[in-house]
């Protein structure tokens, strides 16, 4: 798999491969992560915009994943509940968005692998109910740190890896 920057000319691909995750989601008990439309079409394009959105690609070119990566401070990570950040004071980056097709596989091993060789401090969280998620988290060599509250209030788990 090559990771890529991601065009607005991928922006229809990205968008069915984050209905996609939403359905894998809502399949396996996950009935509330990424409610409506998230990420929308709007938030897509400023992380193409920003440069900080990423498509996976298999061998035959086809996108069957995608991510944000976001070095530098995330607001919502400034305050952690429950636990503590396994350091916190080294410049950071963090993933977002996550997401892949229903039958790849390998994608959050890839996306987890590209990011840690551009930052050696990575976080990321996920929902409480995102089963499938912590298990590609903590697979990848994550540390659970505790609970971070979106911007909304809603709670997330959140892990590190140095």
């Amino acid at each position: 798999m090559t990771v890529r920057n991601s065009e607005e000319r991928d922006v229809p691909r990205l968008m069915e491969l984050f209905r996609q995750a939403r359905e894998i989601m809502r399949a396996d008990g996950n009935a509330t992560q990424w409610a409506g439309e998230y990420p929308s079409r709007n938030v897509v394009l400023e992380d193409i915009r920003l440069g900080r959105s990423f498509v996976i690609e298999d061998g035959s070119g086809t996108a069957v994943g995608t991510f944000a990566f976001i070095p530098g401070i995330e607001p919502t990570y400034n305050r952690i509940y429950e636990g503590r950040w396994l350091e916190d004071t080294l410049p950071y980056a963090t993933i977002h968005r996550l997401a892949s097709t229903r039958d790849s596989h390998g994608v959050a091993e890839a996306c987890f692998a590209w990011a840690w060789q551009q930052c050696k401090n990575l976080r990321v969280d996920t929902h409480a109910d995102n089963h499938i998620m912590q298990h590609c988290i903590t697979k990848a060599g994550f540390t659970y740190c505790g609970i971070i509250y979106l911007a909304d209030g809603a709670p997330r788990l959140a892990y590190q890896k140095l």
